[in-house]
């Protein structure tokens, strides 16, 4: 549970965040950003204690996720980012670290390329900068690929949903938008990778979306960035996999 949750007005949008720990003043706060479909439990549920121990946690949901109802205005990574520095604004936070999952890593790498200003230090899990970066049997539409979701896993998002959202019966609309901006061009280029200032740590699993190679290619671009490929994990474990993923992410960020 969090220690306080609330909404904000931020971009037309009302926007459900959560707060988790407390800050000491020596430590940014941090912000987690959740992947696509998700809530905040479903991204972060495993990590957020460790994450939150002498740290502020803020964790909003994003548009048209859990209980943050959607608009129609179109999704996309620079409209959510758009969104995460407003309600920052909103909450007096001028830097912060991020950690973004997913989509929420997209809108975190969003958020460091055009707003190095407001970016501590960035973890980017299971987040590519350019659509080769995926594996090409992610984007096949029969749903075969032991990469993805498996039907339970959707199950369990659609329960997440229906448990929380202001309008549970759009489930399927709301799925089809997110994947769309999922899949939208990416509007990075490997000169912005060379340009963040950021300290940076790439997270994957060994059978993630994206393509260790590309991983390792953002790692070579991205000034003194780290990679850490997590073995036999998946995209859909990668944040759940506590025993390995702590202690990088609390090194890293400390």
């Amino acid at each position: 549970m969090p220690d306080s949750s609330a909404r904000a007005e931020v971009d037309g949008l009302h926007m459900y965040y959560e707060l988790h720990g407390s800050g000491d003043g020596e430590r940014r706060p941090l912000v987690l950003l959740h992947g696509g479909v998700h809530t905040v439990e479903l991204s972060f549920a495993a990590v957020l204690p460790a994450l939150a121990d002498g740290r502020l946690i803020v964790a909003p949901e994003l548009q048209g996720h859990g209980r943050t109802a959607d608009t129609a205005r179109e999704m996309t990574v620079a409209n959510l980012a758009s969104d995460v520095l407003a309600l920052l604004d909103e909450l007096g936070i001028e830097q912060a670290d991020f950690l973004g999952f997913s989509l929420g890593g997209l809108t975190a790498l969003e958020i460091a390329v055009r707003h190095p200003e407001r970016v501590g230090r960035l973890v980017l899990a299971a987040t590519h900068y350019r659509q080769d970066g995926y594996h090409d049997d992610v984007r096949t539409s029969d749903f075969a690929s032991p990469r993805l979701p498996s039907q339970a896993d959707f199950q369990e998002m659609a329960e997440a949903y229906a448990a929380v959202a202001p309008h549970p019966e759009h489930f399927q609309d709301f799925l089809a938008k997110v994947t769309g901006a999922a899949h939208a061009a990416l509007p990075w280029t490997a000169d912005d990778l060379r340009a963040l200032t950021a300290p940076t740590l790439l997270v994957i699993g060994d059978n993630d979306f994206v393509r260790v190679e590309h991983a390792a290619q953002m790692q070579a671009l991205i000034p003194g960035a780290r990679l850490a490929v997590l073995p036999a994990t998946t995209h859909v474990t990668l944040m759940r996999r506590t025993s390995v993923l702590v202690p990088l992410l609390t090194e890293f960020l400390d």
